[in-house]
């Protein structure tokens, strides 16, 4: 039976209905909490078709999953799902709510956490229980620094990073229960026109394991096909600075930075990045930092654990070179 004062994971779903992997790695991150409270793991999952979603859920750790469904859920609109999660919040009595600092968890927490009149910590890089209360962990002045905030209030909200919690491994052999929750939607502010899918890397940005992005010292848009060929050849995604975004040699959904994408992947290796703190706070999870750049004075090189200081154009090809001979392609 659901409990109240559990601990309510927001579960983001992609467009075929399933719990994206950032929903799943925060769910980790909320069976260690729950754990260490004493507390009851929830999940909410609102979409067109949450039953199939509901039972990744529950296998994926979690004894109780909220689902409001139907056809006018099937895509994000800010005014249903707030109302929606408003409605499971008020069913469910959290005492603390994760979501994933996403686009669309960076819209949803702070539109939640109003209707809630609840308090809100964003870009929290890790979380944990101190006295009942939940204490979020997010960089501050660029990066430089790290706060920990401590909500006084139930429930107390928190977006997170992508990477900061561990999936657990399914496991179809585990029970919980789905608790439907009927909502009377508002009517619908928006209406959307043609959906285009963006076609993209093979790996994506927020799940890569490993990420080579590129700067503005590449010099235009042919650099990055060299980056591809390293990413490809170590499993992984393009990623790019501010700077060639702007200069249109890369999308703007692949920049990483404060004002783009913040990553966390087990290796980064930027190429011919500077290292401004705007691109720094996007990179600072990542468990090890590469750089590659001509410039032995470039401030990348004293935050990344790696360093080569050259010519890209010399680099790359040899250190592609070098995989190769290794992974036999």
């Amino acid at each position: 039976m659901a409990e109240k004062e559990g601990i309510l994971v927001i579960a983001e779903l992609s467009p075929a209905g399933a719990p994206d992997t950032v929903a799943l790695e925060l769910l980790g991150l909320g069976a260690r909490l729950a754990a260490s409270s004493g507390k009851q793991l929830q999940a909410a999952a609102v979409g067109g078709d949450t039953a199939s979603a509901a039972a990744t859920l529950i296998a994926s750790g979690a004894a109780a999953v909220f689902t409001v469904e139907g056809s006018a859920y099937a895509a994000y609109d800010p005014d249903l799902h707030v109302t929606a999660l408003e409605k499971v919040a008020e069913e469910a009595g959290p005492s603390a709510v994760l979501i994933a600092n996403t686009t669309v968890g960076q819209d949803l927490g702070p539109r939640l956490a109003f209707a809630l009149k609840a308090g809100l910590t964003t870009d929290a890089v890790s979380l944990e229980m101190k006295g009942g209360a939940l204490a979020s962990t997010k960089p501050i002045c660029g990066g430089n620094a790290m706060a920990v905030f401590v909500s006084k209030g139930k429930p107390a909200l928190a977006t997170v990073r992508p990477g900061a919690g561990d999936a657990a491994e399914p496991d179809a052999s585990r029970t919980g229960e789905t608790v439907k929750v009927d909502v009377e939607a508002p009517s619908p502010r928006l209406s959307f026109g043609d959906k285009v899918l963006e076609e993209g890397e093979d790996v994506r940005l927020e799940e890569a394991r490993v990420i080579v992005s590129g700067g503005r010292g590449l010099g235009g848009a042919e650099g990055f096909e060299q980056l591809r060929e390293l990413a490809h050849l170590l499993g992984g995604a393009v990623g790019a600075s501010r700077p060639p975004v702007d200069a249109g040699w890369w999308p703007s959904t692949q920049q990483v930075g404060i004002t783009g994408k913040i990553v966390s992947p087990e290796v980064y290796v930027a190429v011919a990045i500077s290292g401004s703190s705007q691109h720094l706070s996007g990179i600072s999870d990542s468990r090890v930092i590469v750089a590659i750049n001509k410039d032995p004075e470039a401030y990348i090189f004293k935050v990344s654990d790696y360093g080569v200081v050259g010519e890209w154009q010399q680099v790359l090809p040899a250190l592609s070179s070098r995989i190769r001979e290794i992974v036999g392609d």
